[in-house]
């Protein structure tokens, strides 16, 4: 918990949530005790589940047996462990609870459907890796077009004032995790740019994620004032138009 500096960019739109439940959690609270106290600090605001009001609980109120998602949607309590990975999760539930709900949804239709088997299946490895890894991106035309064809030059240099005027929301609390403890240059979000609220579950199953080297954002890592930050191949990659078009 001590290595997590909510004055980072990419934690901005968790604030203030995230400075009052960091703080009760390096007071000593559980994660899960830190996080109902914003809960309560919102009184009316409390999110409504399908079936009662959200709170986190201690991972072991979790039945042995039962799918971590299933029990979330049957009981409106998501099991929460002592580290910075569920803190996240639950600094996401509380600044984007309708996304959080409706991932929670479509993966417990998915459970109910078709149970848990050995893999996940297209849709529910979809909402998986978007949950854990994703991003919301909001942009002008320019920065769209450019992110859709890897033009990382064109993103973040020939455009990069228009970067003003756009609203990138980290929501994947994995990339969070991965951001406080070591955040490093080749660390990429699954970007959606659509409402994730419209989508279907064919439209999850397709994946229909961009790639986005979060730390080229201007104003999110130094070093990316220098054109020279774009030239690694390795982590800014050119398009595979034969697998993407």
């Amino acid at each position: 918990m001590g290595g997590i500096d909510a004055g980072q960019p990419w934690l901005a739109p968790l604030l203030p949530d995230l400075r009052s439940a960091l703080a009760a959690w390096q007071g000593g609270a559980p994660v899960a005790e830190a996080l109902n106290a914003r809960l309560a600090a919102r009184g009316g605001q409390a999110l409504a589940m399908a079936h009662g009001p959200l709170r986190f609980v201690p991972q072991a109120d979790l039945p042995p047996g039962e799918a971590y998602e299933a029990f979330i949607h049957r009981t409106a309590s998501v099991p929460t462990r002592d580290n910075a990975h569920d803190f996240f999760n639950g600094m996401v539930w509380l600044a984007q609870p309708a996304l959080k709900r409706r991932l929670n949804e479509l993966q417990a239709a998915e459970i109910q459907r078709a149970g848990i088997g050995a893999a996940r299946g297209p849709q529910r490895d979809a909402l998986t890796l978007f949950d854990e890894n994703g991003a919301l991106l909001q942009a002008p035309p320019e920065l769209l077009a450019a992110l859709r064809a890897r033009d990382w030059s064109g993103l973040f240099f020939t455009h990069r004032a228009r970067w003003a005027e756009t609203r990138l929301h980290i929501v994947g609390h994995a990339l969070l995790e991965k951001l406080a403890n070591a955040a490093r240059k080749p660390l990429t979000a699954h970007v959606l740019v659509g409402d994730p609220l419209t989508m279907t579950p064919t439209d999850w199953a397709a994946k229909p994620f961009a790639p986005l080297p979060v730390l080229g954002v201007p104003g999110w890592w130094l070093g990316n004032q220098d054109p020279a930050f774009y030239d690694d191949a390795t982590v800014f990659r050119p398009p595979r138009y034969a697998v993407d078009r």
